[in-house]
């Protein structure tokens, strides 16, 4: 079974200020946070991972990360790697609701 993992992250946890927003009023870092996974069904082409808040008060919640075309063969995105080389290669991170491409912290 597919697992993910966050060093970085708890699952209803307070967002640490290293990986909110710089911008609105906020003082976070902005760093994308790390993941990685393990029980890869198989057959797994490659892997999409989001980062969406339905609780953004914006009446229809908040895209923070999109990143598609993850190798089946990776196994974790590194902390701080969004628009970096250290993105698994061949990785695509999309534009998100700040209207750019790569991590968007929360706010």
């Amino acid at each position: 079974m597919l697992k993910l993992l966050s060093k970085d992250l708890t699952d209803g946890g307070v967002m640490p200020a290293a990986h909110v927003y710089n911008s609105f009023g906020h003082s976070g870092e902005n760093r994308s946070p790390q993941f990685s996974w393990t029980g890869v069904p198989v057959g797994t082409q490659c892997f999409v991972l989001t980062c969406f808040d339905p609780d953004a008060p914006t009446g229809s919640g908040w895209w923070h990360w999109v990143v598609s075309n993850i190798p089946s063969t990776a196994t974790e995105i590194p902390a701080n790697a969004s628009l970096t080389p250290a993105m698994p290669a061949g990785c695509i991170e999309s534009r998100t609701d700040y209207g750019t491409p790569g991590y968007g912290g929360a706010a």
